[in-house]
């Protein structure tokens, strides 16, 4: 029977642990869930407009608040990450929190492999704890590591969910602004393997997720997903698979999904065409390696990142790929 979780001891769990949540106009999630963070906490305000900065100081004045004049998606937590001064940070939303414990386990796993960049956690969401799906497709990866690892190696991750070294995500640019957000993970996770990083799944870490009500609804969920989808692919992907993406998008590909989600990724093809330009600057095509583990995904038919309905990305694989799946969002909301 699930229990709801105690408020964090005034001593950090781990010395070598901060947590990062970058959110937006959700002031009333997050008076909550700070209390639950085990470690030093960076706040980084995405342009809120609903007193969130004032309200969090008031409240735990232990926690670092960074203000931003706007809202810069999922970048924001690359600014976290700046200002932070551990060498492993956690992220979080502001309707999730790492578990007692975890944050100690997921920090043992990077100090006890240098290789890895990446620890995702397993996903337990709402007050009964059903698993996150995602778990299982990180679980079943059929990626095989270079030498020993904490747990199966992968090609994506939730950043709720995440465990990063700082100094190797700093390395890549961290979360960017051209992707923003949701999908922000696909990229980063494709540059920390090109870099020779390793990312892994371990399910002994857990993050409690307890989706707010307050999101976006489906179509735009999936309108913003294609976007951030075709903006990674014109980042990293060779042309043939940036061309399939593109059509996927805009014609349909090969999982229509239902009424109004193909008018929903054709404004995100609409919505993706006005930062391509800066992706196109930006480009750099992935190494051999990473396209060969991309193709091996491929093959098996696993994604790299959830599903629009889980944790907003769709899955890098080659041709031919439909950028995204459709369903109900419920992931927190950094923009």
């Amino acid at each position: 029977m699930a229990t709801a979780p105690e408020e964090a001891p005034g001593a950090p769990e781990d010395p070598r642990v901060s947590v990062v949540v970058a959110s937006r106009n959700r002031r009333d999630e997050l008076l909550v869930t700070l209390g639950r963070h085990r470690a030093p906490v960076v706040l980084v305000d995405n342009g809120s407009t609903d007193g969130t900065p004032a309200a969090v100081r008031a409240a735990h004045p232990h926690v670092d608040v960074v203000e931003l004049p706007r809202n810069i998606g999922a970048a924001a937590r690359t600014v976290g990450v700046r200002r932070a001064r551990t060498p492993y940070v956690a992220f979080a939303d502001d309707d999730s929190w790492w578990a007692p414990g975890s944050l100690r386990t997921a920090a043992d796993a990077l100090a006890q492999h240098r290789s890895v960049a990446v620890v995702n956690a397993r996903v337990l969401v709402g007050p009964d704890e059903r698993p996150d799906p995602f778990g299982d497709v990180l679980a079943t990866s059929p990626l095989v590591a270079d030498g020993p690892l904490p747990g199966p190696r992968v090609l994506g991750f939730m950043a709720c969910a995440a465990l990063v070294r700082r100094d190797a995500f700093l390395a890549v640019g961290g979360f960017d602004d051209v992707v923003r957000f949701p999908g922000e993970e696909e990229r980063v996770a494709w540059d920390l393997t090109a870099a020779g990083c390793a990312l892994a799944f371990v399910p002994e870490a857990v993050v409690h997720h307890h989706p707010s009500p307050r999101r976006h609804s489906p179509a735009a969920r999936v309108r913003a997903v294609t976007r951030s989808a075709l903006l990674s692919a014109a980042l990293r992907l060779p042309w043939p698979d940036v061309r399939d993406r593109w059509r996927d998008a805009v014609v349909g590909g090969a999982a229509p999904g239902p009424d109004g989600m193909t008018a929903a990724r054709r404004r995100g093809a609409v919505d993706a065409l006005r930062d391509l330009p800066r992706a196109l600057r930006q480009r750099r095509p992935l190494p051999p390696h990473v396209l060969a583990d991309l193709a091996l995904l491929s093959r098996a038919d696993v994604p790299t990142a959830a599903p629009p309905d889980r944790r907003g990305g769709p899955g890098p694989r080659t041709r031919p790929s439909p950028p995204v799946t459709t369903g109900p969002t419920n992931r927190g909301e950094a923009a």
